[in-house]
């Protein structure tokens, strides 16, 4: 059996960027329950998108916003395909924003994690900081990346 080749990379042409909103349609909306018109909104256009790829096959997607002025990125969007999950590749997509070339000036990460997925996170260094809210319908906390 061959290894599979996973690579991970941003989002910038609107094929990729289309690849990236598929992945999010098909985890959030479809899988999930949310409403898709909560899923897209308007930090897309200003957002940086990473698209993780099996094979060259879109599998997973993440985005990173930095407001203006600041030094602090907000990760969110993280979505994996179904059938990609277990390879490891929400770790490399959110590894891969302390790489990206575009967030060199940022000193904080911090997103919004589903409570299901906290461990995942907290297993990346991310420790929470807020009491649980309701995103979407879905239970969050907001968590930081401890550096």
């Amino acid at each position: 059996m061959n290894a599979r080749k996973i690579s991970i990379g941003r989002a910038t042409s609107e094929q990729q960027l289309s690849a990236c909103f598929a992945i999010r349609h098909a985890v959030f909306v479809i899988e999930q329950g949310v409403d898709a018109r909560l899923e897209r909104d308007s930090y897309d256009t200003a957002a940086i998108h990473l698209l993780a790829r099996i094979d060259n096959e879109p599998a997973g997607t993440a985005r990173a916003l930095i407001h203006s002025g600041s030094t602090t990125a907000k990760i969110g969007r993280v979505a994996v395909l179904q059938k990609a999950r277990g390879a490891g590749i929400g770790a490399r997509l959110m590894r891969g924003f302390l790489e990206e070339p575009a967030l060199n000036g940022v000193t904080q990460f911090e997103l919004h994690a589903q409570i299901q997925a906290m461990s995942f996170y907290e297993r990346l260094g991310y420790a929470v900081c807020s009491e649980q809210f309701s995103e979407a319908g879905i239970p969050h906390v907001a968590m930081k990346l401890l550096r």
